[in-house]
């Protein structure tokens, strides 16, 4: 299986010169989704975790609803890459044929398999009104997402995001040189572990497109927390699908621009949580 770094010969300059050295950066493959013998879409992606980046891409781009929709799941290595060859149990492989017969064609920028300027900015699931978080809650989550991002240690190149909730901390962490990656492979994980989205928050490393919101739909967390900014289509469509968009975060807070109801001071150190 191909590794997901790559040591290189690099020269670095300095003020005080150059000098000769090597540098760990990540891996980049193309990698080949495909459905009962058909093509879907080809992502260029770091070739870690593609259990997980085969079941939550099928399941963000509406898919499957389950892993229990994927009879069989092939990870075939290719000279050009890596072809994830899955079969579909009915009805999935019915609907996906009748859909199929619809597609313009897919492409590789994460808006895969639509044919329409309405399905590009599709009405994302409104996710459960499923608890409060606080501030210092949030601050814990990211302080503990740095020292788990193993790849970018090593590249300081690659996207992460994270499932956070206060019984367990950090569920789960994925990393990618493409966010959308990043997040398709953490929906993946806690789908196979059957983790509720609804109880937690998801940590971005990344700006927030819309993209990225309407997969945390699918996912289900009420709360996306990100580094960088919210592009404006990102934060109606947060707004529209019930999500607490808190972003611009850095080590001495962040901004909320939606639903700010869901984030409140209180003397808990855990989040109150609906069932």
């Amino acid at each position: 299986m191909r590794q997901p770094t790559a040591t290189v010969v690099s020269s670095a300059w300095r003020g005080q010169g150059t000098t000769d050295g090597e540098r760990i950066i990540p891996e980049e493959t193309a990698v080949a989704f495909t459905y009962d013998g058909g093509s879907y879409a080809v992502m260029m992606a770091t070739p870690q975790n593609l259990e997980d980046f085969a079941l939550g891409f099928s399941l963000t781009e509406g898919v499957v609803s389950s892993p229990a929709d994927i009879r069989q799941l092939d990870i075939v290595e290719e000279d050009a890459g890596i072809e994830l060859r899955m079969w579909l149990t009915e009805p999935r492989a019915t609907a996906l044929g009748e859909r199929r017969r619809h597609l313009a064609g897919p492409t590789g920028c994460g808006l895969c398999g639509i044919e329409s300027l309405d399905e590009a900015v599709r009405k994302p699931p409104r996710v459960q009104d499923s608890g409060i978080f606080t501030p210092t809650e949030i601050m814990r989550a990211l302080e503990a997402l740095a020292p788990r991002q193993e790849l970018n240690r090593q590249t300081r190149a690659v996207h992460a995001a994270a499932f956070w909730h206060a019984d367990a901390g950090l569920v789960a962490v994925r990393e990618d040189v493409g966010r959308h990656n990043a997040l398709d492979k953490l929906a993946g994980a806690l789908m196979r572990d059957n983790v509720p989205g609804h109880r937690g928050m998801v940590l971005l490393t990344s700006r927030v497109s819309v993209e990225m919101v309407q997969k945390t739909a699918v996912i289900g967390a009420p709360l996306i927390v990100a580094v960088s900014g919210p592009t404006a289509l990102a934060v109606r469509t947060a707004k529209a699908a019930g999500i607490t968009l808190a972003a611009v975060a850095r080590s001495d807070g962040f901004e909320v621009f939606t639903h700010p109801q869901r984030i409140k001071e209180t003397s808990k150190e855990t989040v109150t949580h609906v069932a």
